[in-house]
């Protein structure tokens, strides 16, 4: 009797856990782009924590765009030291708003972005 209950709880969790990942959205890099950019142009400065919670990033899966956007000067990497810690602290760039003016808003326009309510 416990190892059919034990069964019948898995097979819920099982099933929860399938209802949930169907629930993640998938963004497009373009789109993590824009937002990355959207995100620093609102709020002026960020630090990497805030950056990555506010555009709900995952810091191991995604500090490669980062790292890629501040190579090409789309947005600018700044280390304060604060005691023994460093803080980086994220600013769009110029350059960073044009490519998103001039690319990103006109791909959006072409190809937008999927609805959740259609997926």
């Amino acid at each position: 009797m416990l190892i059919k209950e034990l069964s019948t709880i898995v097979k819920l969790s099982l099933s929860q856990m399938a209802v949930l990942t169907d629930t993640k959205k998938y963004r497009d890099r373009i789109y993590i782009v824009k937002d990355i950019i959207l995100t620093l142009s609102e709020y002026g400065q960020l630090n990497q924590t805030s950056l990555f919670s506010f555009c709900g990033l995952n810091i191991t899966k995604h500090k490669e765009i980062l790292d890629n956007l501040e190579k090409n000067e789309i947005i600018q990497r700044i280390e304060e030291a604060d005691g023994k810690r460093t803080i980086t602290i994220f600013k769009v760039t110029n350059k960073g708003m044009n490519f998103c003016h001039e690319i990103i808003e006109p791909y959006e326009k072409l190809f937008p972005r999927r609805d959740s309510s259609n997926s």
